[in-house]
């Protein structure tokens, strides 16, 4: 008896039809990587742009002499500064499995991006990181988005801690913040937390288990700012102890999370005057910190970027 021969389909042989869907589905994701792999490479000269322009803002002059000298110093900065990128590497670590240089690389774009370019481009950046990388394409917008978003809600929740302990010295008046601003930024805190609750289950895309597991990263990421913050501020001015330090950077997280208080840097300097005394030294160290911090961003941001720049281009 004569075999029946298996029915075509269109001009294709069994299998065939299969196989070129495939094909057209791989060379699909191979064009979206190449397009967001070509975003990259945009965005990677973007930071590398704005590092360099920042770097004319950088007057060291004023801030030399009171630099410190010591290993010990820039070794707590350099943890200060990157504390951030790294434990969002652990989280997108636990999510994705992203490798460690990399990744770092691309995290610590993202944190230039957001200083020095546009607040949230780097979560722009980072979206476009993770598309372009093949192992790397399950939900990766869903995952950014919640992370920022409980990074948002871990802050509000840790103002409102801390501005319960606070309380006595604000409520005093004592610290050049008007009760009615500490309010009106108190309920801006509150509306917006509890509208991310409400709607937490159409603004979430991950599991209970991972949302918590960011929440807990976005703790520890605030409690390790307050403490090294107040670490480099006691190696410059070891006459201040270490404990008053960590009450000034409690209460400097706190008015920079307040929405609505104005001339913040004013109303920061006006706390650490009144609970230190040490008002022009106090104004050197911030200064300090500031020029510091802004010298991080440009080498951190040409790095960074430069690196950004090669692997985009090997992707495109």
């Amino acid at each position: 008896m004569q075999a029946i021969e298996p029915i075509q389909q269109d001009g294709f042989a069994p299998g065939e039809l299969a196989a070129s869907a495939a094909a057209a589905s791989d060379d699909g994701q191979g064009n979206a990587r190449r397009v967001f792999a070509f975003l990259g490479l945009l965005l990677s000269i973007a930071v590398v742009l704005a590092a360099a322009f920042a770097y004319r803002d950088l007057k060291w002059q004023t801030v030399e002499a009171m630099v410190p000298r010591t290993w010990t110093f820039w070794v707590a900065f350099t943890i200060y500064y990157l504390q951030g990128p790294l434990l969002e590497w652990i989280i997108f670590r636990r999510l994705w499995q992203i490798p460690f240089l990399s990744g770092i690389l691309a995290l610590t774009r993202k944190l230039v991006s957001n200083e020095l370019v546009l607040g949230y481009l780097g979560e722009a950046q980072f979206y476009a990181w993770t598309r372009a990388r093949a192992n790397l394409t399950s939900a990766p917008f869903g995952a950014i988005k919640d992370v920022a978003i409980l990074s948002a809600l871990t802050g509000n929740g840790a103002t409102l801690v801390m501005l319960v302990f606070a309380w006595p010295i604000v409520a005093s008046g004592s610290l050049g913040m008007p009760l009615k601003d500490v309010f009106l930024s108190l309920s801006v805190v509150l509306a917006t937390s509890c509208v991310i609750l409400i709607l937490r289950k159409k603004l979430f895309s991950l599991d209970r288990r991972e949302l918590w597991f960011i929440t807990f990263i976005h703790v520890i990421r605030t409690i390790a700012f307050i403490v090294l913050s107040a670490m480099l501020w006691h190696l410059v001015l070891p006459d201040v102890g270490l404990g008053l330090w960590m009450v000034l950077a409690t209460l400097r997280m706190l008015v920079s999370r307040l929405p609505l208080i104005p001339n913040k840097d004013i109303v920061f300097a006006g706390i650490a005057v009144f609970l230190l005394g040490h008002d022009l030294e106090i104004a050197a160290l911030m200064t300090m910190m500031a020029v510091i911090t802004l010298g991080a961003h440009v080498v951190a941001g040409i790095v960074s970027g430069l690196a950004g720049l090669v692997e985009s281009q090997r992707s495109t």
